[in-house]
């Protein structure tokens, strides 16, 4: 009886699984420290992340340690040897290099760039004065003192961090293409 049970939970979380990988929406809550899988309004799963170092100001430069806010796509999703897997966000986006523009940190023959690389579906310019390798990503070895720091403070460099156990099983439900919110 338990091994019927065990079964067939087992073919409807692979189900599951496949079937919201297509609809799935990633809002990450930065003043909760969460990120939410979301489908239709309900929340799927729900994760407790950790941030960049630099505080809560949206990220503006390379650098500056801090992660941003806006609406990105996952472009690549990669094994990692320093944090067990990396889902590369399209960072800088559109919004992101309008802002930089305007604030001449960036020029626009780089701002040309960006707008290009989002025109054509690919991933933008990592070399430019607003940074890059933004994405979401494991803490790589799980040891106690990582886990505990983990729990308590934002470390990353701008990246959004979770425990190598969750981004398993968020990347169980996202492909390239997934939306990712990243807001207060």
């Amino acid at each position: 009886m338990y091994k019927i049970v065990f079964i067939i939970m087992c073919i409807f979380c692979t189900t599951a699984s496949a079937s919201a990988s297509e609809e799935v929406e990633l809002i990450v809550i930065r003043s909760e420290h969460k990120l939410l899988i979301v489908k239709n309004d309900v929340v799927l799963n729900s994760f407790r992340a950790a941030f960049g170092s630099g505080g809560r100001k949206a990220k503006l430069q390379r650098g500056d340690r801090t992660t941003p806010k806006g609406t990105y796509r996952i472009k690549k999703i990669r094994s990692s040897d320093r944090f067990h897997l990396f889902l590369q966000l399209d960072y800088p986006s559109v919004n992101d290099a309008i802002t930089a523009l305007a604030s001449k940190l960036i020029t626009k023959a780089e701002y040309n760039a960006i707008l290009d690389a989002h025109i054509a579906g690919k991933t933008p310019p990592q070399d430019t004065p607003l940074g890059g390798s933004i994405g979401i990503h494991g803490i790589g070895i799980e040891t106690q003192d990582k886990i505990e720091i983990h729990q308590i403070a934002n470390w990353t460099q701008g990246c959004i961090a979770l425990r190598n156990h969750e981004v398993e099983i968020l990347k169980a439900y996202v492909k390239n293409g997934t939306q990712v919110s990243i807001i207060d």
